[in-house]
């Protein structure tokens, strides 16, 4: 939650993102005032020991279950050692099996899922 501000002041786009999606750790209302401030909405569930009301509905929320996929997608590219260590230098190579390890990880969900 500290680094938020700075991750932003670092971005590699001019413009600012319309929304921040964060885990449990993000809900705070100091913060989710100064993202509101600068024009960002914070979609973040709450913990379960908030003691203010709730201010996130559930519409919002949706978009931070679908948040889980992109997660998953890198915990599956860890699988491969040679992306984690990063053994190719030149970055067509990585690029290349990056994609490989992609179709990998789909043609197992094809046919075993």
């Amino acid at each position: 939650m500290t680094l938020v501000e700075a991750t932003l002041a670092q971005r590699h786009v001019a413009a600012l993102p319309q929304r921040l999606i964060g885990d449990k750790a993000y809900d705070s209302d100091p913060l989710d005032a100064r993202l509101a401030r600068q024009g960002i909405e914070l979609i973040a569930p709450h913990k379960c020991n908030r003691v203010k009301p709730k201010t996130q509905d559930g519409r919002a929320l949706r978009r931070y279950r679908r948040r889980w996929k992109i997660e998953r997608l890198f915990a599956w590219l860890g699988n491969y050692r040679r992306l984690v260590v990063r053994y190719e230098r030149q970055i067509e190579n990585f690029h290349a099996f990056v994609q490989l390890a992609c179709c990998l990880i789909l043609l197992r969900q094809l046919f075993v899922g």
